[in-house]
C-alpha cells in the first residue's frame, strides 16, 4: 500500500508539473503575440502629423476651411492654416514653396509666367464653382444679358435705367486684379473687350468684402461664387438662366471654373493626406454641396486651360 500511495503521490506531482509547464510555455507564447500585435497596432495608428498652409482663392476658401476642421478633428497633429490674398497670390507662393497648397480658381497656365515652374506643382481640382452677378437689393433689376453686364464693366453703361431698372447710378465693385474670381468672371463676360483705361471702379480684395459693399451700397453691383450667395445681396439671371447648380453642369450658365489646390509636386505626407481627404466622400459626397460648390463628377462638360469647353 505504502509504495502504491507513492507511485500514485509522484504521478500527481509530474502531472502537476507538467501542466505547469505548458502553461508557462502558454503564458510566454501569449505574451510574445501580444507584444507583435500591438507593435503592429502601434504602427498602422501611426499619429499623422505637420504643419500645412493653404493660400490663394477667397471663392475656394469657405470650403478649404471647413474641410480643414473636420480633417484637423480626425488627425490632431495637423495644423492647417488657411488664408486667402486671390487666386494670384496662391499660384505665386506654391511655385516658390513658400506654402504647401495653392488655391485657385485658375488654371496655374493662367498666371505662371516661366512655364518651368509648372512642373514643380501638382494641379488638384478638387470641386467646381459657379460665379454670377450680383447687386444690391434696392436694383430692381432681376436679369442681365451678357452684353448688357459687359456695357456695366466697361463702363459704357452707367445707369440702372439703360438695362431696364430705375433712374439710379450703377457703383460697380470689382475684384483686385490677381482675383481668379476677376479672370474668370471677366473671360465669361468681356471676353477679348478691354476695359478703358478712364473706367476705374472700386476694387476689393476678397469676395467676402465685396459682398459685404454690394450690401451696403445703393445701385451697387459686382460678382461672387455662389458659395457667397445670401439674403443681403440679390443674385441675377444672366440671359433668362438661372445662377443653379444644375445650369452649371451641362454649361447653361457659362460663368464657372473648377477650384483646384495646387501641392508641390511631390507633396509631403500630411499634405497628401489632407488632399486625399478633399477628394473622399466626407468631402465631395457632403460638404461641397453643403458649402454651395458643385462637385467635379456631376459636370456633362469639361474645360481645359485655354476654356474651351467639350462635352464629357
Amino acid at each position: 500500500m505504502q509504495g502504491n500511495l507513492m507511485s500514485r503521490r509522484n504521478f500527481i506531482g509530474a502531472a502537476a508539473a507538467t501542466a505547469a509547464t505548458v502553461a508557462a510555455f502558454s503564458l510566454t507564447g501569449c505574451g510574445s503575440n501580444g507584444s507583435s500585435d500591438a507593435k503592429e497596432d502601434k504602427a498602422e495608428t501611426k499619429a499623422l502629423s505637420g504643419t500645412i498652409t493653404a493660400v490663394g482663392s477667397t471663392a475656394l476658401q469657405p470650403l478649404c476651411e471647413a474641410a480643414a476642421e473636420q480633417f484637423m478633428e480626425k488627425n490632431s497633429g495637423v495644423q492647417i492654416t488657411v488664408q486667402g490674398g486671390g487666386s494670384g497670390q496662391g499660384i505665386t507662393q506654391i511655385t516658390q514653396g513658400a506654402v504647401q497648397i495653392g488655391n485657385s480658381d485658375v488654371f496655374a497656365e493662367a498666371k505662371v509666367k516661366d512655364t518651368a515652374d509648372l512642373k514643380k506643382i501638382a494641379d488638384n481640382k478638387v470641386c467646381i464653382v459657379g460665379m454670377g452677378p450680383i447687386v444690391n437689393k434696392d436694383v430692381t433689376v432681376d436679369d442681365l444679358t451678357i452684353d448688357q453686364l459687359k456695357s456695366i464693366f466697361t463702363g459704357e453703361v452707367t445707369n440702372w435705367k439703360e438695362v431696364g431698372g430705375a433712374d439710379a447710378a450703377i457703383t460697380v465693385i470689382n475684384r483686385a486684379s490677381g482675383s481668379g474670381t476677376r479672370a474668370t468672371f471677366e473671360a465669361a463676360v468681356l471676353g477679348d473687350t478691354k476695359v478703358p483705361d478712364t473706367f476705374k471702379p472700386q476694387e476689393q480684395d476678397s469676395s467676402g468684402t465685396a459682398a459685404k459693399m454690394v450690401a451696403s451700397t445703393s445701385g451697387a453691383i459686382s460678382y461672387l461664387a455662389f458659395s457667397y450667395y445670401d439674403d443681403t445681396v440679390k443674385a441675377l439671371k444672366v440671359g433668362g438662366v438661372e445662377p443653379k447648380e444644375a445650369n452649371v453642369e451641362d454649361n447653361s450658365w457659362t460663368i464657372w471654373a473648377y477650384e483646384h489646390m495646387y501641392t508641390a509636386a511631390d507633396p509631403d505626407e500630411a499634405t497628401k493626406a489632407f488632399i486625399e481627404y478633399m477628394m473622399s466622400d466626407d468631402v465631395q459626397g457632403e460638404l461641397v454641396e453643403a458649402q454651395g460648390y458643385i462637385p467635379v463628377s456631376g459636370m456633362k462638360v469639361e474645360k481645359d486651360a485655354s476654356g474651351k469647353v467639350t462635352k464629357k
